[in-house]
């Protein structure tokens, strides 16, 4: 069973620690044939703490670090849009080229039809691939200033070999003060593809999982790095099997006793603009599947699992339902991939509205 510290006892209701790049969308356009692009910010543990402030109302800060150049002044203009607390952040001087450090880049196109989305990401030797343990303080993060959940994933992880040390460091301070830590483990293949692949993920994601509460992933997600298989599921996700997802959180809970939550996505692609799209959740021994919605509609599918993991842990922390949790989680990712860029603009109001079975008819 997840407790929750008081809210009065802490400064920040929740806190991520990632990368958070500058994000390029040509728009209708491809990558490679575009003469614009529109710029936002964007990184898979930051966009949960951006969800869980702009939707959700919620005191959230980041752990992050940038080169200190108007690029990196641009993202935190970003981030102080959005209302995240930048307190945190670390700034590392610019050596007026980027040989040593420098800011992260995401091209990233939206797909439409039969052209699946496609991302392009220039992050090398960026400030926070570059942070080590004992540069962040977390004990005064944790023990002074007061958390009561902490998020963060497997795209930090995957960024150097020093960023899962300052995972675990992160994780285990949190856990001594109490704060409830969160773990999407968002494998993406890119970022693993030089420095060891799939057997190098799985060994840096095992060795993470024994210090998480709540552990957030797709059916991808859970094989490539846990080495969980969903049997009974083709390849190509055509149908969402539920039940095959239950048998894969059963036996992830048993391999890992100190998960209180186990929660996954499920997504059937059907084209890059047609999805359908589902959520399951494990608490307490108890499942609950969160309303299906078929043939979703998907503008710009990026961030949609971020946002299914804010609304989530918003549930998680206000109601300590999983029903509720899960079908928050759901509502939220799908309202967020009907609109431009990783974050989502996404109201309280609206998510509640689609949790409680309401259209897209005109509000007037």
């Amino acid at each position: 069973m997840l407790k929750y510290k008081a809210p009065e006892d802490c400064r920040f209701d929740e806190v991520s620690l990632g990368e958070i790049m500058l994000r390029l969308d040509p728009g209708d356009s491809r990558i490679h044939t575009t003469r614009s692009f529109q710029v936002w910010e964007g990184g898979g543990e930051y966009n949960v703490a951006r969800g869980l402030r702009r939707c959700f109302g919620m005191r959230t800060g980041v752990v992050t670090a940038f080169a200190d150049n108007p690029v990196g002044r641009l993202v935190e203009d970003f981030i102080l849009q959005g209302g995240v607390d930048t307190s945190l952040i670390r700034w590392v001087a610019f050596d007026g080229v980027g040989r040593t450090v420098r800011n992260g880049l995401n091209f990233v196109e939206r797909g439409f039809g039969c052209r699946g989305a496609r991302s392009c990401s220039d992050r090398g030797n960026t400030a926070v691939s570059q942070l080590k343990p004992g540069q962040i303080d977390w004990e005064t993060i944790f023990g002074e200033y007061g958390v009561r959940h902490f998020h963060t994933g497997g795209i930090f992880a995957a960024l150097s070999d020093t960023t899962p040390d300052v995972t675990i460091e992160a994780l285990k301070t949190a856990k001594k003060y109490g704060t409830v830590t969160s773990y999407d483990l968002n494998y993406r293949p890119s970022l693993w593809k030089s420095i060891g692949g799939v057997e190098r993920a799985r060994a840096v994601n095992r060795e993470i999982a024994r210090y998480v509460d709540v552990m957030i992933g797709n059916e991808e997600d859970f094989t490539a790095c846990l080495g969980l298989e969903v049997k009974g599921v083709d390849a190509n996700l055509s149908k969402l099997d539920t039940g095959s997802f239950r048998a894969m959180i059963e036996e992830a809970v048993k391999n890992y006793p100190n998960f209180k939550v186990v929660a996954t996505t499920l997504r059937a692609v059907k084209s890059a603009s047609v999805n359908d799209w589902g959520a399951i959740a494990w608490m307490d021994g108890k499942f609950a599947e969160a309303v299906n919605r078929p043939g979703l509609e998907i503008f710009d599918r990026v961030g949609g699992g971020d946002s299914f993991a804010s609304g989530l842990i918003y549930g998680l922390m206000t109601e300590g339902n999983v029903e509720f949790a899960v079908n928050c989680g759901a509502a939220h990712g799908a309202l967020a991939m009907t609109t431009p860029g990783d974050t989502s603009m996404a109201t309280l109001a609206e998510v509640r509205k689609l949790m409680g079975g309401g259209s897209a008819r005109v509000d007037r």
